[in-house]
Formats: structure tokens, sequence, C-alpha cells
């Protein structure tokens, strides 16, 4: 399959190297495939567009990256520069109180807390650590074409370095860790928007923003408000993560306004934030992004597999971003040795790959599509726990979600009461369903409200 209009002869004209598995981008996901396939042997080329270290949003790791950390060996480094995450804690405009809630009441009590970290540090520390175990790591080198060869033969990737060399390589495997750039899919014509879910976000860095007392001082915190929701994520520099996530036609209603002037005016909407960021002051230029909920037909190929972000993005309301690009390069890195070592079991190990990468973006995304329903909100605000729910949730928000952590009678208990409490609240339920299909319609104008 060629994934561009046939410029296989300008491919063909540069003299490629070999390599077992070509990484397309140097996130976690890239970097942690390129350190566990390296660490087994195989000729590993990683290609970022960018150079480390390079800002990034989506700060705010879960307790299931902990052990993921652990087995790359750089739990250390990222201890050095993380903010402790104990919890989280949610605040709602139609409750008096504020509700925290700790990772250490989750079902399993051995991951109680990760951290909040910069991102071009955390990053930073990945890539490298790929390159330390052997991984050839190649920066601001950006992928232009891939075409697949006939007979699962592998494949041929053509990059640009920033100078304007040309390089190519032949490759046995292809991994497209691109991120939200999902080269393949849109390479392939298989990314499709979430038509469950739209959603929108504009997000800056504050300094002297009030966090919690203690220990809860790292805790990330959810605002919820008219428009979608605030996540406020503490640093450990003094800055402060602050992004609104909202429905499209809310970006949209920007017009010509300053996006500065506009995400001030948004935060100006939520006054239990705005209090927290009373004496703080905007340290970074306000940054947009739109319609970014999508999801791609398939997870892999005959030579490739799609991980993390390249495969799909839902929302960041649980944070589980990294978590789920982590897990899916580790898996990634199972598939692809079953693949090149026991041919004979690539089905079943492709099977496998597609099952795994599917059901983390399932599992976190029932509670996103329901995060802004006003049942969904008292059961985070007034949390119970009959039948263990309370515990099975805060293991979701931990990010135990593919472990043997005996949750689901707990988490199908937690929605039979959550349907129960819809039903009970017709009304209301009904309202909210009403709102929540008009806001996640299409909204073509927000590309430029973002851009303009």
């Amino acid at each position: 399959m060629n994934t561009h209009t046939d410029n296989h002869a300008t491919a063909a004209a540069v003299t490629p190297s070999e390599c077992d598995v070509l990484v397309i981008g140097g996130g976690p996901a890239g970097a942690t495939a390129a350190t566990l396939l390296a660490e087994r042997g195989y000729k590993v080329t990683l290609l970022e567009k960018a150079h480390h270290p390079r800002f990034h949003i989506g700060e705010s790791l879960l307790p299931a990256n902990l052990p993921l950390l652990e087995k790359l060996g750089v739990a250390d480094a990222v201890r050095a520069i993380g903010m402790e995450k104990w919890g989280a804690q949610f605040v709602s405009p139609v409750h008096e109180h504020e509700q925290t809630v700790e990772f250490a009441d989750a079902w399993d009590k051995s991951m109680p807390m990760s951290y909040q970290v910069r991102r071009a540090d955390f990053d930073e520390i990945l890539i490298r650590n790929a390159a330390a175990k052997n991984a050839n790591v190649i920066e601001g080198c950006q992928v232009k074409e891939v075409v697949f060869l006939p007979d699962s033969k592998g494949a041929r990737v053509q990059a640009r370095h920033d100078d304007g060399r040309e390089e190519c390589w032949n490759t046995r495997f292809v991994l497209d860790a691109s991120g939200r750039d999902t080269f393949l899919g849109n390479r392939m014509k298989i990314k499709h928007s979430n038509k469950k879910h739209n959603s929108t976000a504009v997000y800056a860095h504050f300094s002297g923003a009030k966090r919690n007392d203690g220990k809860n001082a790292g805790d990330i915190t959810i605002f919820w408000f008219e428009h979608g929701w605030f996540w406020f994520i503490p640093l450990t520099d003094g800055l402060t993560s602050i992004g609104a996530v909202t429905w499209p036609y809310y970006l949209k209603t920007r017009a010509q306004k300053p996006l500065d002037v506009f995400f001030q005016e948004t935060i100006a909407m939520c006054p239990k934030l705005a209090e927290r960021l009373e004496h703080a002051h905007m340290e970074t230029a306000a940054e947009a992004t739109g319609n970014f909920s999508y999801v791609c037909e398939r997870t892999h190929g005959d030579n490739y597999l799609l991980l993390g972000d390249a495969f799909a993005f839902i929302d960041p309301v649980f944070s589980s971003g990294v978590m789920l690009a982590m897990q899916n390069a580790f898996d990634g890195a199972d598939t692809v040795d079953t693949c090149l070592r026991h041919p004979a079991q690539t089905a079943a190990a492709l099977k496998n790959f597609d099952q795994r990468m599917r059901h983390g973006p399932k599992v976190f995304s029932w509670f996103i599509y329901r995060v802004t329903n006003p049942t969904m909100r008292e059961m985070f605000m007034n949390p119970g726990n009959p039948f263990r729910v309370k515990e099975a949730l805060l293991s979701v928000l931990a990010g135990d979600v593919y472990g043997t952590t005996p949750t689901a009678r707990s988490i199908v208990m937690f929605k039979v009461i959550y349907y129960l409490g819809s039903l009970f609240n017709f009304k209301r339920t009904f309202e909210a369903w009403k709102m929540r299909r008009h806001n996640i319609r299409p909204v073509e104008a927000t590309r430029a409200a973002v851009n303009g």
C-alpha cells in the first residue's frame, strides 16, 4: 500500500539505510516503544520532527504510569522533576463544597500517587532513555512518505531533515507514534472525527495561582462551568497549567477577539477558578486547539501499528493520554517482537493488540461522554461506596484498567446507579441529553477561531 501518490521513484533515488523498526514520533509512545525494542536487540530508528525539549500540553500522569516508568528505568529521573499528585479535586458551580478523592482509596492500594510534570522535561527524559538504550534517535527529521512494500516485505520511509537533506530507510515494521499529527491515519484517510464527542481547548501557564494546602498541593482540580470544564495542574516550578475544554460552538464566539483576552474572559465565567487565579499572572500566551476528538478505523496493518494519539484521542478530563500512550507502546513492542520473531503467530498477536488498543479508550470514554451530565456530576461530588463503586471508579481514575483488579462488577453497578439516577430525574436528564447532542455538533468555523 502506498500512502501517497507514487513518489516511489523519489524515495528510491536516496540510498536507503536499514532498520528493523522505524518509529515515527518521539513523544511518550514513540520513545517508550523504541526503548523496549532496542533493549530486545532490534535495530530501531526513531524520527522526531522537533527538537527536545519542546513544549507539549498534557502534564498530568496517572498512578498506572509509575510501574511503566520503573520498567523503563526512568522512575527516579521523573520523580526528580515531578510534583506529587495524590488525588483529584472536583469543583461544581451548583455545589457549595469541593470534593477531593485520593488514589489511595482505589481498589488496588499499591498505586496511591503519581506526578504532575512539565512535558518538555518528561518527554526529554523518555527520548534520551531511548537513545541510551541504543535506539537511533534522530531529531529535526520529519517523515514525508511511507511506502509499504508488496507481500508484507516491510516499508520504505522517506524523511527530510531540518537542513533540507533527504534520507530514506528500509524497515521491517513501522510504528506510528506521531500523536495528533496522525501521520498514517491522515495518509490512509482512516481518521475520522469522533461523532460521540467533540471539544476544543484553550490553555496557558500561570504563576501565582492559589494551590491546595499540604499534601494535596499537587492535586489536579477539575472545575465545571457553563460551557465545559477547566483543568488546574500545579507544576514544580511554581507555574500552574490552566486549560478550558469547551464545546466547539463556544470557541466560535471568540470571533476576532485576541485569544489571551478570550481566555481570561472564559476564566471569569468560573468564579471559583477566578478566585484561585486572583493574584496570578499569565506567563505564556494562550494557545487553542479545535475539534480534537477523533478515532482511526483500524489500529494496525501487516507491517505497522498505530500507538497512542496516532490512533485516537477523546478528551483530557481524566488525564489518561500519557498512560494510554505508554501502555500502547508496551503492548506494541510485544506485538512487533512476536510478528518479527514468530511470523506464524502474527494474526493472533495483531488481534490481541487491537483489542488492547480499543479497551482503554472504551473504558474512559463511557465516563468522558457523561462527565458534564448533572447525574454524573452529582455522583462525583457526593461519591458513595455501595458495591465498592467508589473504589472501582478511583481505580479507573488511577488508570488501573489493564490489570487484574476485579473492578468489573462494581463498574457495572456504578453504571446501574447512574442510569437509575438519570431515570429518577428524567426531565433534567433529557434536557442535558438534548443540550449535549446540540453541543457536540461539528462547527466548521472552529478552525478559524483557533487560528485567527
